[in-house]
């Protein structure tokens, strides 16, 4: 293709979307590259609670669909397809598809983060049935319950706080005999009564017929199963922010995530980075989605002082 776009997008969920609208709403013509699974995160939850705008809530790939809608119509030309090689050395900097080669004269990076999984069967079975990897979206849904939440670092504890604070009970299971966590992260979770730590554990299936109703937990020094009745299952195991393909040209942290500053400034001028591909701690739909509207603006303050 031998035209030079002002902006093109990578991804599609809040993040990528919304830097599309806002894009689109600056005249700079953007092209965003959606994927093969459109949507990001959201599309594989069920109600949404927290997302302003829906007195009631709306389902989770209810509001992709209607954000892919809403940026459409707002003039972005979507492709879904994968980025599969770039060249982020010079401007334009050059991206290729399985069909084509584009330009552009600046980027948004907005392709997330993925949530690592224990890899049963049953945990994709029941998942937004009971299974979640998000405490914050979806603890509401568990007042007064009993759930789980499996991990031994960071998140694992704020996840397993957080849901402290809402439900019955909470079971923290970790396949070790000590945690990763800092300490003061495991002091907090020590002296809070509602919460019950189970070690040297792993699930090894989640039970239930419409919605999770047990749990079987596997004792690694005991070599024994049992099995503890709750209502849900959080997963705590860490997310994989998808950087790979940029890891030559874009810095990152230890853990992947694209270094930003003033918000979502990569490293390489006219590159930018929103949502949770840069963003490790927050990981919501509306910081992304405000995220992915700085960068649109940071982008189109770019191509009007830097044009080609």
């Amino acid at each position: 293709m031998n035209e030079t776009w002002k902006t093109i997008i990578l991804g599609s969920g809040p993040a990528g979307l919304t830097a599309g609208i806002y894009s689109a709403r600056s005249n700079l013509k953007p092209l965003l590259f959606a994927g093969n699974n459109p949507g990001g995160q959201l599309t594989i939850t069920t109600l949404v609670e927290n997302y302003p705008g829906f007195k009631d809530g709306i389902m989770g790939p209810q509001l992709m669909q209607d954000m892919i809608e809403q940026t459409k119509n707002s003039g972005v030309e979507i492709i879904y397809e994968d980025i599969i090689k770039i060249d982020f050395s010079k401007r334009p900097y050059v991206l290729e598809s399985i069909s084509d080669t584009f330009r552009a004269e600046t980027i948004i990076i907005s392709t997330g983060a993925s949530t690592k999984w224990l890899g049963i069967d049953s945990e994709q079975k029941f998942m937004g049935k009971g299974v979640s990897g998000c405490a914050t979206c979806d603890g509401p849904f568990f007042k007064d319950k009993v759930v789980s939440v499996i991990g031994g670092g960071d998140s694992a504890m704020e996840e397993a706080l957080y849901l402290a604070r809402l439900a019955k009970k909470v079971y923290l299971i970790h396949r070790r005999d000590e945690f990763r966590a800092s300490q003061i992260m495991q002091k907090r979770v020590m002296e809070n009564s509602k919460i019950e730590i189970i070690y040297n554990s792993e699930v090894i299936e989640i039970k239930g017929d419409n919605i999770v109703k047990s749990i079987d937990i596997k004792n690694n020094k005991q070599n024994t199963v049992s099995s503890l009745l709750l209502d849900g299952v959080f997963i705590a195991i860490g997310h994989t922010p998808n950087t790979q393909i940029f890891k030559d040209y874009i810095d990152t942290d230890e853990n992947g995530y694209i270094k930003v500053k003033d918000f979502v400034k990569t490293n390489i001028d006219g590159i930018f980075a929103s949502g949770d591909v840069s963003d490790p701690k927050y990981r919501q739909a509306i910081t992304s989605a405000g995220t992915g509207c700085i960068a649109a603006i940071e982008a189109m303050h770019f191509t009007e002082n830097n044009p080609l």
